[in-house]
């Protein structure tokens, strides 16, 4: 009888003694996220003070839909401008010359059977100038085709595109694309980047170029594929560098939004942009970088035409939910 009142005493005592060490626990827990800041609530990003994003210096911006086509892309390479003018000069100078012939012959025979008629041997010569003069001609212009090709538009007047090319007031580059990968007639423009031009926050106006007109080029034998020339205007890339270029696509179009380069941040190898979901609290969202464009990103998942993006400030906003205790300088 003493054992099992004994046995039940010690069952009390230890479910009694279990509950006193369970109270203690709960309590610092909720002590804990009290004192955790209000800056940041679990997978709802950022919340902040009105004064608090002022201080940071927050600025937001709606993004817009955009209908986009993939493009394709290629590599091209900037043809020195001596070699043009070179080219140019040669041309230029038997142009003259195939003038002066030609003007020495008409002058002969227009004075045949007259008092003042050149000698046959006069008149043999200055035809055989004349047809010396027209070949130097052709192979001057064979000599210009191979190093600009022969569909460039415009002639050799002043301020021709030639002639911007051989004074280095525009550039010509060679394009080209993969074997298979551009088919159909020749495009009417192509984009042009730096190769670092198309990572996320490099000011676009500075890195990237329309280039047009273009026209077909002769095969590059370092580079197998199909190849174009193209003129760029207005850039400071260096003769002989090597660019990154894009051409439509021919697929159908996708809709998305754009989201500006300004917006992206990186963080454990990835990019994001903040988006307001509403006033004063930002949410982190991934972005893909696989679509560049000129102004920055063209993105079909995670945001919608109308979300607004913070431009100004997303690394602060980066570092504060990375680190909930920063505070706004």
């Amino acid at each position: 009888m003493i054992r099992p009142l004994l046995a039940t005493f010690l069952g009390i005592a230890m479910f009694a003694s279990g509950g006193c060490h369970r109270t203690p626990v709960v309590t610092e827990a909720q002590d804990a996220q009290a004192s955790q800041p209000a800056a940041k609530e679990s997978g709802e990003g950022v919340d902040l003070t009105a004064d608090q994003v002022e201080k940071l210096g927050i600025a937001t911006q709606s993004v817009k839909s955009l209908d986009y086509r993939d493009e394709i892309a290629g590599y091209g390479v900037i043809i020195p401008h001596d070699m043009i003018a070179t080219a140019v000069a040669e041309l230029t100078s038997a142009q003259a010359a195939q003038e002066q012939s030609r003007a020495a012959a008409a002058r002969a025979q227009r004075l045949a059977g007259t008092p003042g008629a050149m000698s046959a041997d006069a008149v043999e010569s200055a035809a055989r100038q004349m047809a010396t003069d027209t070949g130097a001609v052709a192979l001057a212009q064979r000599r210009l085709s191979s190093v600009v090709g022969s569909g460039l538009p415009g002639a050799l007047a002043p301020g021709s595109a030639l002639q911007e090319l051989a004074s280095g007031d525009a550039k010509l580059l060679r394009v080209t694309f993969p074997f298979g990968a551009l088919q159909g007639a020749t495009p009417t423009a192509l984009r042009a980047a730096r190769l670092d031009g198309a990572a996320p926050g490099t000011p676009p106006e500075a890195t990237r170029w329309t280039l047009h007109p273009l026209w077909n080029a002769p095969s590059d034998p370092t580079l197998p594929g199909r190849s174009f020339f193209a003129v760029l205007k207005g850039s400071d890339a260096s003769e002989g560098e090597r660019l990154l270029v894009w051409a439509p696509g021919t697929g159908p179009a996708l809709r998305g939004v754009l989201v500006p380069a300004a917006a992206l941040v990186i963080s454990d190898g990835k990019y994001w942009c903040y988006v307001e979901p509403k006033p004063h609290v930002y949410v982190r969202r991934e972005i893909a970088t696989n679509r560049p464009l000129a102004a920055g990103y063209f993105v079909t998942q995670g945001i919608a035409p109308g979300d607004k993006v913070v431009t100004a400030a997303a690394s602060l906003l980066l570092a504060r939910e990375m680190n909930p205790s920063t505070e706004a300088d």
